[in-house]
């Protein structure tokens, strides 16, 4: 089972030499290529308002993504609604959560991460029932999230704040790849939707997240390299452990 050639359904770093894939690349001689699966386009204010809903109804906001928080604080300033201190948001992840610092302080006291599982998030918001939280998200509902937090009577709404569009894939040739790399659901969903006849057989599958490898068992599809883990927190590093462990097996 040789990894020689991998996809990696994300653009191209903007300076490759000083990325992690270099590293990854020039460790295992592998030849790796890069092609976004989607594309993520903001509603606009005027959109937005159709939806009919006011952002400082609530006191609460929940984030899976780091571009529901880009689009949460992009239209909050279009709509010139100033988010205020005591605001508390409440993060599927520690990565995702820090990513906050780009727009806010970061204080204990009002940002809550789980452990990358819906379900961790349940008891954190349980704590605060004066809450009423307002879920960012994308025109492809979450279904799992949605119905965990409505099964433990969690007092939310969803709102689009984003789209996310397929990309065109027709250019791509899937068969020449040892190894497919995606790190989001949407990625994987993509994937079938320009290529529905796809089968796995032999190729690896390496996935990022709860919710990728959620989309991933959807398909039927067997992933082989997992991300994060303890002694792999990024992908590079999961993808890095899977070649040293098949040529340790030759």
């Amino acid at each position: 089972m040789k990894v020689k050639s991998v996809l990696i359904s994300q653009p191209k770093p903007a300076d490759l030499e000083k990325s992690a894939y270099a590293d990854l690349i020039n460790k295992h001689s592998i030849k790796m290529d890069f092609k976004k699966f989607f594309s993520v386009t903001g509603l606009s204010s005027s959109e937005f308002r159709q939806h009919r809903i006011n952002l400082a109804d609530y006191n609460g906001v929940v984030f899976t993504s780091r571009n529901a928080i880009d689009h949460y604080f992009r239209l909050a300033k279009d709509l010139r609604f100033d988010v205020p201190d005591t605001m508390k948001y409440f993060c599927t992840s520690d990565q995702i959560a820090y990513y906050l610092q780009k727009y806010i302080q970061f204080r204990k006291r009002k940002i809550f991460y789980g452990d990358q599982s819906y379900t961790s998030l349940v008891p954190l918001m349980k704590k605060h029932k004066e809450i009423k939280l307002l879920l960012p998200c994308n025109n492809a509902p979450n279904k799992i999230l949605y119905s965990t937090l409505k099964e433990n009577n969690i007092n939310f709404k969803e709102a689009v704040f984003y789209k996310n569009t397929f990309a065109d894939l027709s250019n791509i040739k899937l068969e020449e790849y040892d190894m497919l790399v995606f790190f989001s659901p949407h990625g994987i969903h993509s994937m079938m939707h320009n290529f529905p006849e796809y089968k796995q057989g032999d190729q690896l599958i390496a996935v990022y997240g709860n919710s990728t490898m959620e989309a991933a068992d959807e398909y039927k599809l067997n992933a082989q390299v997992t991300a994060p883990t303890e002694t792999a927190p990024s992908m590079t590093m999961a993808i890095d452990e899977f070649i040293a462990d098949v040529k340790k097996k030759k």
